[in-house]
Parts: structure tokens; C-alpha cells; sequence
């Protein structure tokens, strides 16, 4: 677009000089003038014009190229709750401001929901809607809390699955997968410092695990050890949000998905030992030492009064999309 407008400058400049060439001949046909230093004034605009003319062309010729950007791929679980279109909006707000994005969204369903998909045709983003149940006996009952049962592992390993079905696992493979849950707080930074992820990248979560952060501590480069209130000695104590894997490594090591059997709080390292080592991880948002990502949980919304309007048979339309 800016080369188009460019050219479209130097052709008007040059019609200007031109036409203003034109002109200046026409009016002084035929007559004797003695006006040297009319002339002279005329030159220097003349001038003046055509060094304009000869620097947008050379600016023009020396456009740089932007570099190509590796695609990020989001993977994110969803289920149907009351707040699901409120945090997918807040979600994908965040996204529209990511260059070369792909939002893989998953529903924990047996079919995709009219909400969803309506959704996602008017968010204005790359995407591609996939859907899975969980199992009734992984399902979170009424009271449970939410540690008790790993969520989103048969959605994440779809997203994963759809990943290694759909992109050839080629050089050309270049791109970063990240799982980022419909519910957190994300900085547009954090998206800039996982695209170039050789291996698997890594940085610190805010608000998680009873804590004011959990994260990677880097010494001389090299994550040595983390920051975490509860078993420290897992393989990997990184939350969901804590880390990105390349593409590449993803599609080349098809064995490695999340094992929903997995002990609690060993989900993310069932998924990463298949691909890293500890030496192996990079380091990001300033050697893990700015926080670029928070585990926020919207509230959950009371319905008293509007159960009391049901009983009354003056609940709200259904017809309103919430």
C-alpha cells in the first residue's frame, strides 16, 4: 500500500513539473523578455521539484522488505459456562493486535456450538474450531475444586492433533504453538518474545499457585531451577501459560501430548519431557524476570434474581446471546 502511494506521488510530482513547463512556454510565446531574474526563480523551483521527484525515487528503490513472521498458534479449551462469550471476546481483543496468528479454539463438546462458531465468524481472526468431550470420569463435578482433575487435556491434544495432521513437518515449518486458556490475562509483549521459540521458551506466570508469580530462576542464561510454592521437584513445575513449543519440534515428536492420567500438577511435564531438557530451555521476558501473564479468573456470576424471574415466568429472552 505504501509503495502504491509512493508512485502515485512521484507521477503527480512529474505531471507538476511538466504541466508547470507548459505553461511558463505558452504565456511567453512570441514575446522578448528581459526578465533574468524571473527565470532564475522559475529554475530553482523547477529545481527544487525534480530533487524531490529523484529522492522519492530513490526511496522508493530502497524499500526494505519486511521479514517473514513465523505463525503463532494458539491453542485454547473451551466449555459453555455463562461467562464462555465474555472471556473469548476479552480473548480475541488481545489476538486481533498479534501479527500472524492462528487461534485453534477447542470445545469440551460432542458438536460445535451455534455460540462458538458465531463467534469465531465475526472475530475477525485466522481460525480453526475443533471440538471434544471429556470424559464424564475426568469431568469436574458441582463443589470440586479445580486442582482436583487436570481440564482441557483432551481439547489441548486435539488442537495438537489437528497441528500435526494439517502442516507438513518440512524446513518450511516455522511457527511457535502456545496453549493459552480462555480465562488468563496476556500482555501483546509476551506473544513478540515466544515467535522466535527455537526449542521450547519459557518465563514466569503471575498470580498462580497461591503465589505472586511462579517461574523459571536463570543464572548466566540457563534456566537452573523455579520458582514454585508446591513440589519443586517435578521435571517441569511450569504452568500451561508458562511456556511455548516450536512448531517444528511439535510436528517431528508425534508421541508427545498431555496424559490426562497424569498426577496433579504433572500434566504440562508429560507434554514436555518428551521434547526438552531443563539446559535446554530459553529463557524469555528478560530472563524470566518480568512477569508477561496472569492466571485471572473472571467471577462467577449470581443468578439469584434472575432464577426468581423464571419462577415468575419473566426471565430474561433466551433469544439474547450472552
Amino acid at each position: 500500500m505504501r509503495l502504491r502511494f509512493k508512485l502515485k506521488t512521484v507521477f503527480i510530482l512529474y505531471f507538476t513539473v511538466s504541466l508547470l513547463g507548459l505553461i511558463y512556454a505558452l504565456m511567453h510565446l512570441g514575446q522578448h523578455c528581459e526578465c533574468s531574474e524571473h527565470d532564475m526563480t522559475k529554475d530553482r523551483t523547477i529545481s527544487r521539484l525534480l530533487g524531490k521527484l529523484h529522492s522519492l525515487q530513490g526511496h522508493t528503490k530502497k524499500e526494505p522488505t519486511k521479514p517473514h513472521l513465523p505463525t503463532i498458534y494458539v491453542i485454547t479449551p473451551t466449555y459453555a459456562r455463562l461467562v464462555q462469550k465474555a472471556e473469548l471476546t476479552r480473548l480475541s481483543q488481545t489476538f486481533l493486535h498479534v501479527p500472524q496468528l492462528h487461534w485453534i479454539v477447542v470445545e469440551d463438546s460432542s458438536q460445535r456450538t451455534d455460540l462458538v462458531s458465531h463467534f469465531l465468524e465475526h472475530s475477525g481472526l485466522v481460525f480453526t474450531h475443533l471440538h471434544i468431550p471429556t470424559p464424564q470420569d475426568r469431568k469436574l463435578q458441582e463443589g470440586d475444586p479445580n486442582w482436583l482433575k487436570p481440564r482441557g487435556v483432551e481439547q489441548r491434544n486435539e488442537g495438537l492433533r489437528w497441528l500435526r495432521e494439517n502442516i507438513w513437518a518440512g524446513e518450511t515449518a516455522e511457527g511457535v504453538v502456545y496453549f493459552a486458556d480462555d480465562d488468563n490475562t496476556y500482555s501483546l509483549q509476551l506473544f513478540e518474545e515466544m515467535r522466535w521459540t527455537q526449542r521450547v521458551s519459557v518465563w514466569p506466570v503471575g498470580l498462580v499457585g497461591g503465589m505472586r508469580y511462579e517461574g523459571p530462576v536463570v543464572e548466566q542464561g540457563r534456566v537452573v531451577r523455579f520458582h514454585t510454592g508446591w513440589r519443586p521437584s517435578r521435571p517441569f513445575p511450569l504452568d500451561m501459560a508458562g511456556f511455548a513449543t516450536s512448531l517444528r519440534l511439535v510436528l517431528r515428536n508425534p508421541e508427545a501430548r498431555f496424559d490426562g492420567n497424569s498426577p496433579m500438577g504433572f500434566v504440562e511435564s508429560s507434554f514436555l519431557q518428551g521434547l526438552v531438557t531443563m539446559e535446554e530451555l530459553e529463557p524469555k521476558a528478560e530472563m524470566c524476570t518480568k512477569v508477561l501473564v496472569w492466571h485471572t479468573r473472571t467471577e462467577k456470576p449470581k443468578m439469584k434474581r434472575e432464577e426468581a424471574l423464571q419462577a415468575q415466568g419473566l426471565g430474561s429472552d433466551s433469544k439474547v446471546e450472552v
